[in-house]
């Protein structure tokens, strides 16, 4: 017959063994970086874990879970929000928040994200219930200064800070949508057809100063032109005039000049008139009394001559 003893003994043995493991494991803890967790002993709060190992009472002390203490991110839904000009406009909300003190984010408030999200949503109805369409489309950086004042100071006793509140879009109706689209257009065609006038207008002043400054400098070269023109001749005609005089001609010379210059008078087909200055007369009396001259001589020469035949 076996004796039972032994067997009991082993029993036993196992379920010591059984409950030192389920007291160490119930006794050490280990909190992760970036995480705080609350330790009640007997139902009463008795103090926070930091990050590293901590040893606990078993039975007597009940961690709670563990809260991240990083910074968070919650992007709530669209909420339909009323302007003062009386239009809804849908709004997204992100917030950015962080866990400070784990202690009364969890006796303090039930649940921190649905309270943050709640007060997000009234608050936002707020302000932007002051505002008009325009000054509500045009004014992100107020709204989200307002909000974010009034979260941290509402958040500060549940152990939360809200960093950042920020509008992911701010959508009003499809009608105001169209009107604000139409209205966009009109402006930029506005503009456009400003520019355009601009443009134009500085390309004919543009072209008027070219064509003035064109003129101010052809006639500045005409000018010049004509000056050294009227330089060449003055030179031309003194000199013309000093070898005259250096050449000392008599009447007979000047007359047979003038004449020959007088048929280049009468040319050309628009000289139909031309006149015969009075020293003409006197010309023509020099070469008359030349030519009486030279007839007497050539006459002498034929009388003097007859006899010889």
């Amino acid at each position: 017959m076996l004796n039972p003893l032994p067997v009991v003994l082993s029993f036993l043995l196992i379920i010591l063994v059984i409950f030192v493991l389920i007291v160490l494991v119930r006794s050490v803890r280990i909190v992760p970086q970036a995480r705080a967790g609350v330790v009640e002993r007997l139902g009463k709060y008795q103090r926070t874990l930091n990050p590293g190992l901590t040893i606990l009472i078993p039975f007597v002390d009940r961690l709670l879970p563990l809260l991240d203490l990083r910074e968070q991110v919650v992007s709530f839904p669209p909420q339909p929000v009323i302007t003062e000009d009386n239009l809804v406009v849908s709004i997204d909300t992100v917030v950015y928040f962080q866990v400070t003190d784990a202690r009364a984010a969890t006796y303090e408030i039930a649940n921190y994200i649905q309270a943050v999200e709640q007060l997000t949503t009234t608050t936002l109805r707020n302000v932007v219930g002051g505002l008009n369409l325009e000054q509500a489309l045009t004014s992100r950086d107020q709204i989200n200064g307002q909000l974010r004042g009034v979260l941290d100071e509402a958040t500060g006793r549940w152990g939360i800070r809200v960093s950042r509140v920020e509008l992911k879009a701010i959508d009003p109706p499809l009608s105001i949508q169209d009107s604000m689209e139409k209205q966009m257009r009109a402006e930029r065609d506005r503009r456009a057809a400003i520019l355009t006038a601009e443009g134009t207008k500085q390309s004919q002043i543009l072209t008027a100063e070219g064509e003035r400054q064109a003129a101010i400098l052809q006639a500045e070269g005409d000018a010049k032109a004509a000056i050294l023109r009227a330089d060449g001749e003055a030179q031309a005609i003194q000199k013309v005039f000093d070898a005259i005089h250096a050449g000392k001609p008599d009447q007979k010379l000047l007359a047979y000049q003038y004449l020959q210059t007088l048929p280049k008078l009468a040319e050309g087909s628009s000289n139909k008139l031309w006149i015969i200055p009075s020293e003409v007369g006197e010309a023509l009396k020099g070469i008359g009394g030349v030519l009486g001259t030279l007839a007497p001589e050539s006459s002498d020469d034929g009388a003097s001559g007859a006899p010889r035949h």
